[in-house]
């Protein structure tokens, strides 16, 4: 679940085949909470996005609320979110710093630096982290219509990071046809440009505009120019998109450049849709759009909210919400056919995903979150393996008042050690989330 605000070539395939598999217990991994969340106004609250990890072993993430206090009209009365980093202490223990407070930069009461970021971050090789938020901005229509934005690196130890807004959305035309509302995570190409998803405005024709994916160019003064690749809902009126609409995930390159993605309406070729996996394709006169599958309106799985994961051989993974049979579930759509294989969640091995999954490069092994299960009903990390076999690797709440975390919204990211790391919403010493590690 996530906070809301306020002719292309299409090659179509339905869901090809479900694989069930049992649950069965893991053991020999250690579970360990590094930071329970304090809320405002020296700490985030309710981080909801994938972490990132640095060479030097640093984790940092965003949280939806929390910051600053007093707090800014429109934030009140939980603030307007953060940028945190945790920092390993060579003893087992880590520290954690809140890097930056949303709506720290504000004019006629908005939040021009942006506001309630739900994604992860991406880092440059300079140590800048860059983000989105669906929030904030000049945008005068409330809470904002989100902002790109850059946070650098202090000059010297124990310095202030430094936040720039790249860009500001709905800067242009009434109706926001250079998209509004940001909710993915970015992405760089090698030449340094930023590409991701806006979930509403473009030149679309549903009522709300469909969504557009964008890139953002540095120019090499300081600023960055943005160009809208794709609108959703080119194809169909209101929310009959034949080619999808409602993007709330970024996108991800293949190894030529493709950039794909999901839509969490429109798809099926009679109208409607319960969301899609779409291509685009780079070419000579822009980019071209092909769904690779669609989810039908009140399907078996539910709908696809997360961004997608490519193994070695091209084959991509992604997760669906609840649907009308099971509670989610996690699909591979093969390179060589586009044939989709979908593991459905029950409620005994999960229930309602919400990120995407880690996948090892070889295929061999899945490793993600879901929101809810049946045992504690405060989520869990699964892994599947060979064969489609699942196993839980952690199920939460398991402490009184669900000290080690509960929800978790955010998907998992590994570092050198194969350790995962991951977040959960709510949870924790103050029951408003958590930083975790599971060490194999």
């Amino acid at each position: 679940m996530l906070f809301a605000f306020g002719g292309c070539m299409r090659k179509v395939l339905p869901i090809a085949l479900l694989l069930v598999s049992f649950v069965t217990a893991t053991f020999g991994q250690t579970y360990k909470v590094l930071w329970s969340f304090g809320g405002s106004p020296d700490d985030g609250q309710n981080p909801v996005g994938n972490l990132i990890v640095d060479t030097s072993g640093n984790l940092y993430g965003t949280t939806v609320s929390g910051g600053n206090d007093p707090q800014p009209e429109g934030c009140a009365p939980l603030g307007c979110g953060t940028v945190f980093m945790l920092s390993p202490n060579g003893n087992g223990t880590w520290s954690e710093t809140t890097i930056y407070k949303f709506c720290s930069d504000i004019s006629n009461f908005l939040c021009l630096d942006g506001s309630f970021p739900q994604a992860g971050l991406v880092l440059d090789s300079m140590g800048n982290l860059y983000g989105t938020t669906p929030g904030g901005g000049i945008c005068n229509n409330s809470p904002g219509c989100g902002v790109v934005f850059e946070l650098s690196p202090p000059a010297f130890p124990g310095g202030a990071w430094t936040e720039d807004t790249l860009y500001s959305f709905c800067a242009i035309g009434v109706h926001c046809s250079d998209g509004a509302n940001p909710y993915g995570q970015l992405i760089f190409d090698a030449a340094g440009n930023l590409y991701g998803t806006t979930s509403e405005g473009g030149t679309g024709t549903s009522g709300s505009y469909g969504g557009t994916v964008f890139e953002l160019s540095p120019n090499g003064i300081g600023t960055w120019t943005e160009t809208v690749l794709y609108n959703f809902c080119a194809n169909g009126h209101n929310d009959h998109c034949t080619d999808g609409t409602l993007p709330k995930a970024g996108v991800t390159f293949d190894a030529v450049g493709s950039l794909y993605g999901t839509t969490a309406l429109g798809g099926t070729p009679k109208g409607g849709g319960a969301g899609t996996v779409y291509k685009l394709s780079p070419g000579a006169n822009g980019w071209t759009e092909s769904v690779l599958l669609y989810y039908e309106p009140a399907g078996k799985f539910g709908v696809p909210l997360a961004a997608v994961t490519f193994d070695k051989f091209g084959n991509l993974y992604s997760t669906v919400s609840s649907g009308v049979v099971y509670f989610g579930g996690v699909f591979k759509l093969t390179a060589a056919n586009h044939l989709s294989h979908t593991l459905g969640f029950t409620g005994l091995n999960g229930a309602t995903p919400t990120s995407s999954v880690l996948v090892t490069p070889s295929g061999s092994a899945i490793y993600g979150t879901t929101t809810l299960d049946s045992k504690y009903d405060a989520g869990l990390v699964f892994k599947i393996g060979g064969g489609g076999k699942q196993t839980t690797l952690y199920n939460f709440c398991q402490q009184p008042n669900c000290a080690d975390g509960q929800s978790p919204f955010g998907g998992l990211i590994s570092d050198s050690a194969n350790n995962l790391y991951g977040t959960t919403k709510e949870g924790g010493a103050n029951g408003l989330g958590v930083v975790f590690e599971i060490t194999p």
